[in-house]
């Protein structure tokens, strides 16, 4: 593994444990719509680097280590620490948006930014094969993308789960751009599988036209 990667995790880690032992330091650095609104914008990005259990954490820190390989391999590290960051960011600022009538909305982990970093290897490399339990065969990275986002789409609408789907958008949405930016000429190398991608993100924009447009 790259040392940045490594890093990432140490500190995910390091924070989190920190966080189970230390009730006062979790609350201090968790998300919290109403803390953020009075002015605590830091918890924006600390939030990220909690989670809420050993298998929160261990799933989230797994992903990383699967997908960052393949991203740091078209981008220097300097970029990829900047998606990681940029996902982490637009996950919770889409959670604030969406959840800014409840106060008392929390959440933590490292899921947004993880979700980046997956989506920015799906736009990579969206013919890779994925095996995801319980398949038995393994399917086509893009469509996984495009399975996992409408899925997280209805999480979101229908609050499935203790789970934040709106930070799992957020975050494969900015990794989605992102990396178009960085790499453009993935719309001439996967130009079919970049624009399926975009089919739940445009759903999303209709489903949230009220929330973008105040």
């Amino acid at each position: 593994m790259n040392l940045i990667v490594i890093g990432l995790i140490v500190l995910n880690i390091l924070l989190s444990l920190k966080g189970f032992k230390d009730s006062t330091f979790f609350n201090t650095y968790k998300f919290n719509v109403l803390s953020i609104q009075r002015g605590e914008k830091y918890r924006m990005i600390s939030s990220g680097f909690l989670h809420t259990d050993y298998i929160h954490l261990g799933f989230n820190m797994y992903a990383l280590y699967l997908f960052s390989n393949t991203v740091l391999y078209f981008f220097s590290p300097l970029e990829y620490i900047g998606l990681y960051m940029v996902s982490l960011a637009v996950g919770n600022y889409l959670s604030l948006m969406i959840n800014r009538t409840n106060a008392y909305y929390s959440a933590v982990g490292a899921s947004g930014a993880v979700t980046g970093i997956i989506f920015a290897s799906i736009v990579l490399l969206p013919e890779m094969k994925l095996y995801i339990f319980p398949l038995p065969i393994a399917i086509p990275a893009y469509v996984f993308g495009i399975g996992y986002l409408f899925y997280s789409l209805y999480g979101m609408k229908n609050q499935v789960g203790n789970i934040g789907h709106s930070a799992h958008i957020g975050g494969a949405v900015a990794g989605y751009f992102l990396t178009l930016l960085l790499k453009p000429s993935v719309l001439y190398t996967g130009t079919l599988q970049v624009v399926l991608l975009a089919i739940p993100i445009v759903v999303l924009i209709v489903m949230q036209k009220k929330n973008f447009l105040k």
